[in-house]
This record gives C-alpha cells, sequence and structure tokens, in this order.
C-alpha cells in the first residue's frame, strides 16, 4: 500500500513539474507583451491648467506625476501653500500626452495678475534706489 501511494505522489509531483515548465513561456510571454505595451503607451492628455488654482493641478494629475511649481514673479519665492497661488503657463502644454511623469507650471499669488512675459529667476529691478540708512 505505501510503495503505491509513494508512486502517486511520484507521479502528481512530476505532472505538476511538466504543467508548470510548459506554462512558463506563455506566462513570461503575456509578461513581456504587457511590459512592452505599457511602455509604448502614452500617458492620458494633459488638461489646460492656465487661470486655476495651483491646488487643480495636485487634483487632476496621477500621484505618480511630478509637478513643480516655480513663481513667476520674479521674487523666487518659495511655493509652500498650493491654495495660494494660481497657474500661469504649463509644460507640457494642454492636449498633449503625458509621456514622462512630469508636470512644470508657473505661477503667481492669487491676487497677483499673471506677467506678460514670464521672467523666471529673475529679481525685479527697482524704478528708485532704496533708501539710504539714516546716520545721527
Amino acid at each position: 500500500m505505501r510503495t503505491a501511494v509513494r508512486r502517486l505522489g511520484v507521479l502528481t509531483a512530476t505532472a505538476l513539474a511538466a504543467t508548470a515548465l510548459t506554462a512558463t513561456p506563455s506566462v513570461a510571454a503575456t509578461a513581456t507583451a504587457t511590459a512592452a505595451a505599457t511602455a509604448t503607451a502614452a500617458g492620458p492628455p494633459v488638461p489646460d491648467f492656465n487661470g486655476r488654482p495651483l491646488m487643480d493641478v495636485f487634483r487632476t494629475v496621477d500621484h505618480r506625476t511630478r509637478v513643480e511649481a516655480h513663481d513667476l514673479s520674479g521674487f523666487e519665492r518659495q511655493v509652500l501653500w498650493p491654495p495660494n497661488w494660481k497657474v500661469c503657463t504649463q509644460t507640457p502644454e494642454a492636449g498633449v500626452e503625458l509621456a514622462e511623469r512630469k508636470v512644470e507650471v508657473g505661477v503667481v499669488k492669487k491676487t497677483e495678475k499673471c506677467p506678460a512675459s514670464p521672467r523666471v529667476g529673475r529679481v525685479p529691478q527697482r524704478s528708485t534706489p532704496p533708501p539710504s540708512p539714516r546716520t545721527r
């Protein structure tokens, strides 16, 4: 009786191994095809964020997409509280498929107007010189 059980166990193990070996190439081919399709597929089109609050950008794009916000006023301010900012420019443009996982937006405070020509990284020049310190 024990030899019959052992033979049945060996036959079952052999059958499972043979099934796994024959199934492996098709599973590997399917995984390769899926990975290739994912790599070649472009992302969704980017919406038009111009004039919208910066928080809309964070709410709309996928959580894996990197969002970089730059102050366009010229004062080189850090964008620390997104609800206080609005979008003036964006890269990539609206309607373009999001191939990379990165969206760059130029922003100003909600109370400010978007500049006619964005000046990233430049401090605006004053029209009058700063007041001189008083001496006593």
